[in-house]
């Protein structure tokens, strides 16, 4: 299986804790760590840590958001890290730019790194394009290596690869909950599904395209919660493994959890 780590948990902790972190999840065995950019530190900066930190491990904003740098600075800051440590960073763009029309806003923003006139030294990177509905999807074929894909069932996923072709590079998070007691680890799930079914119009949108009802939504359904998020050891392991038997390179585990959840990364290492 090919299985990173994607958090949001490095934000809150000091940043001796988030190196020491990222070093056992290395240790441990996971091929990469997917850090997402809200409120929290600046994805760059935190993926050059952790890079520095260490010594094999993939690092991937998961994702760095358009409307945070321009389109030069992001350019810049890849060709940077993946300068400083080859083959290991993973440039992962998406979120919102102001204005209307935002697919054509998406692709200017593209150009404009295309076309950045950089005078560092080239250096390769992976760049992958955060996209659930099909239009985000298209352009993620047509103008990056791939598309990452978060809140989705393997029934996206597969809709993903097909759409992103057969040398796309897709790359999916999957949200986990490893607590022993069946009752707080539904609590838990359904927490986490209702916070971002409330907050996110896109979410919403890609869920009803994969078949689910407005009163799913609404009520925050079994079904709907059982489909996003892998609860128990062999629900999480059968799930990573239907993302890839659907068509993903790799499947970043979200674990659901209060603070730094390093013992449920050990089990997550057992499982994988």
């Amino acid at each position: 299986m090919s299985v990173g780590i994607w958090t949001f948990a490095f934000d809150t902790r000091p940043i001796g804790e988030v190196v020491e972190a990222a070093r056992e999840i290395e240790e441990l065995g996971f091929e990469s760590i997917w850090c997402g950019e809200y409120r929290g530190r600046e994805a760059f900066t935190q993926a050059g840590l952790l890079l520095a930190a260490t010594e094999k491990l993939t690092v991937a904003t998961g994702i760095a958001r358009f409307g945070e740098r321009t389109p030069l600075a992001a350019a810049a800051a890849g060709r940077t890290l993946a300068e400083a440590h080859p083959g290991r960073f993973v440039l992962g763009l998406g979120g919102h730019l102001p204005g209307d029309r935002p697919l054509r806003r998406f692709t200017e923003y593209l150009d404009g790194m295309d076309n950045a006139g950089l005078i560092s030294p080239a250096a390769p990177y992976r760049r992958v394009l955060a996209a659930l509905g099909p239009r985000m999807l298209e352009l993620a074929a047509s103008r990056t290596d791939g598309a990452h894909s978060y809140f989705v069932p393997p029934e996206h996923t597969a809709i993903a690869r097909e759409a992103v072709g057969p040398k796309g590079y897709l790359v999916v998070e999957q949200s986990v909950v490893l607590d022993p007691d069946p009752a707080s680890a539904r609590q838990a799930a359904r927490e986490f599904v209702g916070q971002y079914v409330g907050m996110a119009a896109h979410h919403r949108a890609n869920l009803r395209r994969l078949g689910f009802t407005d009163d799913d939504l609404t009520e925050v359904s079994d079904r709907l919660v059982s489909a996003i998020v892998a609860s128990g050891e062999q629900a999480v392991h059968d799930r990573i493994r239907a993302h890839l038997d659907a068509g993903a390179d790799h499947v970043c585990v979200q674990v659901i959890s209060d603070g730094l959840p390093r013992a449920e990364w050990r089990v997550l290492a057992d499982l994988v």
